[in-house]
């Protein structure tokens, strides 16, 4: 009985996580053209004392060659252990999306995800692959860590 209430305490308190977010709640939303534009936001760790993995897949990446201007399709998957914050998944998701009329090679892409979302949450380990369609018959996959 003492657990039901630990667990429903837990979860009405939750209510209040989110208030800093503002890309959650919204019907519409303009969807940013650029990275560097494009908002990460975070939340706090619901268990910042305990390691644990979060991961996430995005099929369905779309970038610029930056010199045929032809898009380029991957499979971004990202792995990590939050410290403080957590990753908000929806302003992920957008962040994804704007680079679809970016122009960056594979490796440059990899590498600023995975420097964005260190600036956004500090993560404990953070892993972020992109696996990049094959075009001309060779496919690439890059990941990229830190620490």
């Amino acid at each position: 009985m003492k657990n039901d209430r630990k667990l429903y305490k837990k979860k009405k308190q939750k209510k209040y996580v989110g208030a800093g977010l503002t890309l959650l709640r919204r019907s519409i939303h303009r969807y940013p053209n650029n990275p560097r534009t494009a908002k990460l936001e975070s939340f706090p760790n619901p268990c910042p004392k305990r390691d644990y993995w979060i991961h996430f897949d995005c099929p369905e990446f779309t970038a610029l060659c930056p010199i045929t201007g032809q898009p380029d399709f991957a499979l971004i998957t990202i792995d990590y252990v939050p410290d403080k914050l957590c990753l908000e998944s929806k302003a992920l998701k957008f962040h994804l999306y704007s680079y679809r009329n970016i122009g960056a090679f594979h490796e440059e892409v990899v590498n600023c995800i995975v420097d964005d979302i260190v600036m956004a949450c500090h993560p404990r380990r953070l892993k972020v692959i992109g696996k990049f369609n094959p075009r001309g018959g060779i496919g690439i996959t890059v990941s990229a860590e830190y620490p």
